[in-house]
């Protein structure tokens, strides 16, 4: 208890630094979100409009301190503002409408990565020097080495227009109705399809030399050379005594990547033009919304604090040596 008590605050300051930062950038940075509207509405607002924006948008005349408490107020009640981009819309309602797809994209990508890539290093590093670990290693790292946008165009020009395969773009064919029905679901996949996969090949390369050099040096411990002098069948020494072992290395990998998929794969959204949180990031940039900005940088700083929070709590639990140390 006294470890997950240290962690937690560790934490909860990272998080409180991560607000403090995300609060500061956007001030520090030229210009600033209503003067853009002011630009873009060619000079037609009011100097009494123009007072109300600066207000709604904390960029008041206001002393600085006195805007980072409202603001740390309006983070603790899940306030963030108001999406200039999309006005009057608010930005927890932009975020909400676009995390789904973010996590369902990287959230399936990620677990087919992680334990085919996991698999395939472990049969690699037990049957070492044969042909699977002579030859899938370097394949998939020089398959990975490719520009990713390459990939996903190819993959898009070749299964999309050429072979029409699968669907070019969004997330759901247009004018469907998005009911979760099978056929909604099964629109949903096929676009699913191209993306996906587009990840897991230039992902999955890593999970597995980073599996395949654990178990290696797994296999050589004591406690393996034991249970072959035990007679153990070879599958059940792998996946009970090495594997298990192997696996906490890769425990901790999961945990940051499955944080950072609330952060969205930008480039795999703007490829197939896939809504989610990555693809809002790039036109709340290109249109100067700073509201829209800091709610999605605070989403995915969540996240990844709270994801690797977890893991740090299933790593107790994995490895006995944590609790001892």
């Amino acid at each position: 208890m006294q470890f997950v008590l240290r962690r937690l605050g560790f934490y909860l300051l990272a998080f409180w630094v991560s607000v403090t930062l995300n609060f500061l950038l956007p001030r520090f940075m030229p210009g600033d979100p209503v003067s853009r509207m002011f630009a873009r509405s060619q000079s037609r607002m009011t100097p009494e409009q123009i007072t109300q924006l600066r207000q709604l948008f904390g960029l008041d005349d206001r002393p600085l301190w006195r805007q980072y408490v409202d603001y740390l107020g309006n983070v603790v009640t899940g306030d963030m503002g108001v999406s200039i981009s999309r006005f009057p819309t608010p930005v927890v309602e932009v975020i909400a409408g676009q995390i789904g797809w973010t996590v369902l994209l990287g959230g399936t990508a990620l677990l087919i990565a992680v334990v085919v890539g996991n698999l395939l290093g472990i049969l690699a590093a037990w049957r070492r020097g044969g042909f699977l670990d002579s030859m899938m290693p370097p394949f998939l790292v020089f398959v990975g080495s490719f520009p990713y946008f390459w990939l996903a165009m190819g993959a898009l020009y070749l299964f999309g227009v050429s072979l029409g395969w699968f669907p070019l773009r969004h997330a759901f064919s247009a004018g469907t109705s998005p009911a979760w029905t099978g056929e909604f679901a099964s629109d949903v996949a096929l676009h699913l399809v191209l993306p996906a996969v587009t990840i897991v090949v230039v992902s999955i390369g890593g999970w597995m030399l980073a599996m395949r050099n654990t178990m290696i040096a797994t296999n050589a411990e004591d406690y393996i050379v034991m249970a072959e002098a035990k007679g153990l069948r070879p599958g059940r020494i792998m996946f009970r005594y090495a594997a298990r072992n192997a696996m906490l290395p890769a425990v901790t990998s999961f945990g940051m990547s499955l944080g950072f998929v609330v952060g969205g794969a930008l480039l795999t959204e703007v490829v197939f033009a896939y809504p989610g949180v990555g693809y809002q990031l790039l036109a709340a940039v290109q249109g100067l919304d700073y509201p829209l900005m800091q709610g999605i940088f605070l989403t995915i700083t969540a996240a990844v604090l709270l994801v690797n929070f977890l893991v740090d709590i299933v790593y107790v639990r994995l490895d006995p040596r944590v609790r001892v140390s």
